[in-house]
This record gives structure tokens, sequence and C-alpha cells, in this order.
């Protein structure tokens, strides 16, 4: 059975100097010790929000580990096979242009010609 590890109080300095190298040294300790947050606060006798707010306020935000070569996305090329469909263009009295596929409904291409020539369908 472990011993229950009891907080020890830590007495944080109130001169602002003296306050700021404590808590780079806090922090520093908590990088290097494999604990939580809270685990690691809670065996010094820290507030857990007050050392969130100076890990901020000093900019020493947790380091990522770096990814793996595994673990890294890789970027990769899908082989594409680009295929022109045939198309048949129409010229209209008016200037415009109709390309539509050779595979469309002629139907339905002959009713777009005549609503853009103006004419009822």
């Amino acid at each position: 059975m472990s011993t229950p590890v009891v907080p020890v109080p830590s007495p944080v300095p109130t001169a602002p100097a003296e306050r700021e190298r404590f808590w780079r040294q806090a922090v520093a300790a908590f990088e290097s010790s494999g604990l939580s947050v809270r685990e690691f606060c809670r065996r010094r006798g820290l507030p857990v929000k007050r050392f969130y707010t100076w890990r901020k306020t000093l900019g020493l935000r947790p380091v990522a580990a770096p990814a793996t070569a595994a673990a890294r996305p890789v970027p990769g090329f899908v082989p594409v096979r680009v295929v022109a469909e045939a198309t048949a263009e129409v010229a209209l009295p008016n200037g415009l242009i109709v390309r539509l596929p050779v595979s469309a409904d002629p139907a339905h291409a002959a009713r777009l010609v005549a609503a853009l020539r103006g004419q009822p369908c």
C-alpha cells in the first residue's frame, strides 16, 4: 500500500519579480514531472487555476510531441484520367453559342435552343 501524498504548501512570493521566477520554475518542474497538471499542483499545494493562468501568462504552453512519420498524413496524388466528352455547338443568330454534350437528350437540347432564341417551347 502506498503512502498518501500530503500537499506541502508552497509559499508563493509576493514581490512581482520573485513571483514570476517562482512560477517559471514551477512550470519548468511540471514539464519534466510527467504528471498531470492537477496531480502536480496537488502535490505542490498549488492552485490549479493559478497554475494555468501563469503558464499562459508566461507563454509556456505545453509542447506537443513531434509527430512520427507513421502518424503524419502523407500527401498523395490520385491518378486521374481526363476524358474529353464530345460536344455539339449551336451558334444562335443573336450571338449566343450553346455547347452541349453529344449525349444530351435531343428534346431537352431543342427546348433550350428554342428558349434562348426567344421562341415559345
